[in-house]
């Protein structure tokens, strides 16, 4: 198996050289407006913003800033085939301006804009992200009522065009059952609340332009990639950062395509999938070793597997995990600059 990865310099809301309804999924994670390290990000597209901050007209801000953002949405509707998925990563923002703290709702603006397009919503997962701070709570300590809560979650908005994907055909039936997950990774993916991620810091990453580009945990993208889309589906994220969405369909056996503004973000990225193949198959086998680790503990406790995986001879818990199987990723080479070509073993993944 073969698949292409492509990294496109430029702006999130143009992206004309994508064919209408050519992408299955989006996942990305876009500047937060009113948080003050993207400040910079949306005043260089609208002048107006960094005015309006100055003088504490904070509403006017993050209007125009999800306006700004409003144009990605609808090159994604237009981009995304009936039946594909999108999945931004966002999260709300709190601010002080002109001495006044409040709550900068993100989540629901964005929301409100997919519906407006004609995206259907889905079920959202909340991102638990844990701070270190020894209390929990800010403000006015133990004095009411002045205190606020930590806020220590961001979302992941599910939204999709139309109604449900369909596999027509036998060989995208097929397709379908390789690229099944495990029933326990089932289990814990599909929860609308995800606590076990951390921010941490990704391999194959310049910490300084991560820090920079606000980068999502690889293994979040990973999941999201391989819940949501099939084995040579086309992936895209139109504010690529470093570049982990990218890494992660790397890792999956997809196609994908992210787009960057800016050149630092883009040059991190292509050295990153110039390392993808080790990162891929570790992934890959981490899997696979959870699943055996899984399977020796259901056996342990006297509940041994009833269906069994022929790719990878080992046993499962469904039929429909009767076909999965993981491939390993040989080389990925870079040809004309930003784009990739990665070539697959074509044969399951050892453990």
């Amino acid at each position: 198996m073969k698949t292409t990865i492509q990294i496109q310099a430029g702006a999130a809301g143009q992206m004309g050289f994508l064919a209408g309804e050519s992408v299955d999924l989006v996942v990305t994670s876009p500047p937060y407006p009113m948080i003050e390290m993207w400040d910079a990000v949306f005043a260089a597209q609208d002048p107006d913003i960094a005015a309006w901050l100055e003088r504490g007209e904070g509403q006017r801000a993050f209007e125009a800033m999800h306006r700004l953002l409003d144009e990605v949405w609808a090159e994604l509707f237009r981009a995304l085939k009936p039946g594909g998925l999108a999945c931004i990563n966002i999260g709300d923002a709190t601010r002080t301006l002109q001495g006044e703290f409040q709550l900068w709702p993100n989540h629901s603006r964005i929301a409100a804009a997919l519906m407006r397009l004609g995206f259907a919503l889905l079920p959202d997962i909340l991102w638990r992200k844990p701070t270190n701070a020894p209390s929990k709570f800010m403000g006015s300590g133990m004095l009411p009522a002045g205190a606020y809560v930590t806020y220590e979650h961001e979302y992941i908005l599910i939204a999709r065009k139309g109604s449900r994907r369909v596999f027509a055909s036998a060989a995208e039936k097929e397709r379908r059952r390789e690229s099944a997950y495990f029933w326990e990774e089932r289990n814990l993916w599909f929860s609308d609340l995800w606590s076990d991620l951390k921010g941490v810091s990704q391999e194959l990453e310049a910490e300084e332009a991560r820090r920079r580009s606000g980068a999502f945990p690889f293994e979040l993208a990973h999941r999201l990639i391989c819940m949501f889309s099939l084995r040579g589906d086309l992936v895209l994220d139109p504010f690529l950062g470093t570049g982990t969405t990218l890494l992660a369909a790397a890792a999956a056996g997809r196609n994908a395509v992210g787009v960057e503004l800016d050149p630092a973000c883009c040059q991190v990225a292509r050295q990153g999938l110039a390392g993808a193949v080790a990162l891929a198959n570790n992934t890959n086998r981490a899997r696979l070793r959870r699943h055996l680790d899984f399977v020796a503990e259901r056996g342990r406790a006297g509940k041994p597997l009833k269906h069994f995986n022929q790719p990878h001879a080992f046993p499962v818990v469904t039929a429909q995990e009767e076909a999965l199987w993981l491939d390993e990723l040989r080389r990925a080479e870079e040809g004309d600059a930003g784009f990739f070509s990665l070539d697959y073993a074509g044969r399951p993944l050892q453990p």
